[in-house]
């Protein structure tokens, strides 16, 4: 069995304060640990588009 790892990608510099800069480059097996870290990789998620993007497939 595979596991599944996702990736957090934006056009938008992603500069969260809370995080070092290798947390946007990790990939993450967990979905919803991406999402949340991909929240906070951005200062104003409801202005800047950032995205959870599965590896394996693309969606």
């Amino acid at each position: 069995m595979t596991s599944t790892h996702y990736r957090i990608e934006s056009k938008e510099p992603l500069l969260g304060r809370l995080l070092p800069p290798s947390m946007f480059r990790h990939l993450y097996t967990d979905r919803s640990l991406a999402v949340a870290v991909a929240v906070k990789s951005v200062e104003d998620p409801t202005r800047q588009r950032v995205r959870v993007v599965n590896v394996d497939n693309g969606a």
